[in-house]
């Protein structure tokens, strides 16, 4: 019976999982050669497996759906201000929560899990909520490993000091143990930023 009861949670999951793919793999945007939020969503799924093998199911399913469907809100949609900015981050939270949760639904989860990875796609609980806190460090190692370069690659414009706040407010929202992980080998620092993350992770 146990193991019955194992095997159609692994299902489930599977389900869901796979129609999170689905969802993510109709992005017209290209990523070396994947869609993009497929990648994306793959690597979140790597990194958790890295970070933190023993991970819940609900921050598991949440790291998958974390950029579900993000190209169809664009940041051009909203005003090119910061508040413009912030409403466009609020309003993808609780784009990629509604949309992950319909997609559970339809893989057979009950609301009860359903409002648990909802609440930790959206955000909430920062610090309080231990999944939407795994969910936090991985998006953010991710960030590091993955986009970071490119990222400061696309902004010519933006001096040190610049960079020494992006780097610090990211490293903020990490936890000790996401921090030790990052500067202890866990992740690929992307070499030509290891000095400027250095020097904003230790001021």
């Amino acid at each position: 019976m146990e193991n019955q009861i194992m095997s159609e949670h692994q299902a489930r999951f599977d389900r869901a999982i796979a129609l999170f793919d689905a969802a993510n793999a109709e992005d017209p945007n290209q990523d070396q050669g994947q869609p993009k939020e497929l990648l994306y969503a793959r690597r979140m799924t790597e990194m958790i497996g890295r970070y933190a093998p023993e991970a819940s199911e609900v921050a598991r399913l949440a790291v998958r759906a974390q950029h579900i469907r993000r190209w169809t809100v664009p940041r051009s949609g909203y005003p090119m201000t910061k508040e413009g900015y912030i409403a466009w981050r609020t309003g993808l939270y609780k784009f990629h929560a509604e949309t992950a949760g319909e997609l559970m639904r339809q893989a057979g989860y009950d609301e009860d899990m359903i409002g648990q990875v909802k609440a930790a796609v959206g955000k909430r609980g920062l610090k309080i909520n231990p999944d939407t806190q795994m969910l936090e460090d991985v998006t953010d190692l991710v960030f590091i490993e993955h986009y970071m370069l490119g990222f400061a690659q696309g902004k010519p414009d933006y001096d040190e000091a610049k960079w020494l706040d992006i780097v610090r407010k990211t490293w903020r929202k990490m936890s000790a143990r996401a921090h030790a992980f990052a500067t202890g080998g866990g992740i690929r620092l992307p070499e030509p930023l290891v000095p400027l993350i250095l020097k904003a992770i230790s001021a």
